[in-house]
């Protein structure tokens, strides 16, 4: 029980001082007790709509929680961490989505969510900043820590592979997200100290109609004052379905986290022969860094194979020729085997330093 609360409460037994009883006439008696049976059954009635009326309010809320669980090896070749650390290590996350909803009488509905989320080396559990949002007949906003336009893409994060989703063929570029660990961060030019982004404010509007689905955002890194060289990021994404079996999907970006001229795009598309095996192209532009280093275009193809009824081969290669690279090549290969309510999975996958990076491990959802 929280302490604002505790002054709250009304003691079961009052010390209030007796008063003498006074004598009424006989008739004024039954009055009396007539009016107070009255006020009695009215009180009751009161205390009964109100209960009915909270108890409605219970039953239209709907409070839930899901998220993922997984844990495995992680093999990094030179060190998990650069030089002088471990290869290989073991790596887990706990993640706990927690979505409260309620519905109106004209068939709106309002929520929020918050996310609560543990990864090993954490010295505790994060909590994510909320959002609040409002959805009724196929539109949706959010607003606070939102997700964005961009990253919602349908196929961006499709070429992932392994127990830890990853894969060198995605997005090489700086955007804003859904910030799992807490608002940005950046230095505060008055003290040289690392602060968090507390005004951070996102603003997501997507429309889904039958297959197809369009989404618009916009995220002002500090919406109470302005800061020196921090841009809003604005982002535009489109995706459509066919018959359950070809995707296509197109995002845009304009400042992308908060740099200016950071400007990104991305277009993919992918043909699934049934739910487990699919083939699809992605390509990326990149945008800079804050630094002015090209990060380059990124092109992706990627797949995935149902060789057994419970077991799922999947891969991709990807070309990146951004000005860091050792390489302009990476690729990866990994596996699936369903478990039923969790899957062994894991992967071998070489990036643009030329490095081997590997993982296997155990996940599974609620």
């Amino acid at each position: 029980m929280g302490k604002e609360n505790r002054h709250s409460l009304i003691p079961l037994h009052h010390k209030v001082e007796r008063v003498k009883q006074i004598a009424y006439p006989r008739r004024e008696r039954r009055l009396g007790q007539q009016r107070d049976k009255r006020e009695n059954t009215m009180k009751k009635a009161l205390i009964a709509s109100t209960a009915l009326v909270l108890t409605a309010g219970i039953a239209a809320a709907d409070v839930t929680i899901s998220g993922y669980g997984r844990t495995g090896i992680l093999y990094q070749e030179d060190g998990v961490r650069g030089d002088d650390t471990n290869d290989a290590i073991i790596q887990s996350r706990l993640r706990m989505n927690i979505d409260a909803t309620t519905s109106t009488d004209q068939g709106v509905d309002f929520g929020g969510r918050i996310r609560l989320q543990w990864d090993q080396g954490d010295d505790e559990t994060t909590i994510a900043p909320g959002y609040l949002y409002v959805t009724a007949s196929g539109l949706t906003v959010e607003i606070g820590n939102s997700n964005t336009a961009y990253d919602s893409s349908n196929l961006m994060y499709s070429s992932e592979i392994g127990i830890y989703s990853r894969s060198f063929g995605n997005s090489r570029g700086d955007f804003f997200a859904y910030n799992t660990d807490g608002y940005p961060t950046f230095t505060n030019i008055v003290d040289g100290a690392i602060d968090r982004r507390s005004d951070y404010m996102g603003v997501l509007v997507s429309y889904t109609v039958d297959d197809l689905t369009v989404r618009a955002s916009q995220v002002d890194p500090d919406q109470v004052s302005s800061v020196d060289g921090t841009e809003k990021e604005y982002g535009l994404s489109i995706d459509y379905v066919y018959n359950d079996t070809i995707t296509l999907s197109a995002a845009a970006l304009k400042d992308g986290a908060g740099i200016d001229g950071n400007d990104q795009y991305f277009v993919g598309a992918e043909y699934a022969f049934n739910e487990k095996t699919d083939i699809g192209l992605l390509y990326f532009d990149n945008g800079d860094l804050d630094d002015g280093v090209d990060l380059g275009n990124t092109v992706t193809l990627y797949g995935s194979y149902l060789v057994a009824p419970l077991t799922t081969i999947n891969g991709y290669v990807a070309n990146n020729d951004g000005d860091d690279n050792e390489t302009d090549n990476a690729y990866g290969i990994g596996g699936e085997y369903d478990l039923g309510g969790a899957k062994l999975a894991g992967s071998v996958q070489r990036g643009y330093d030329e490095n081997i990076t590997a993982d296997m491990g155990v996940r599974f959802d609620f």
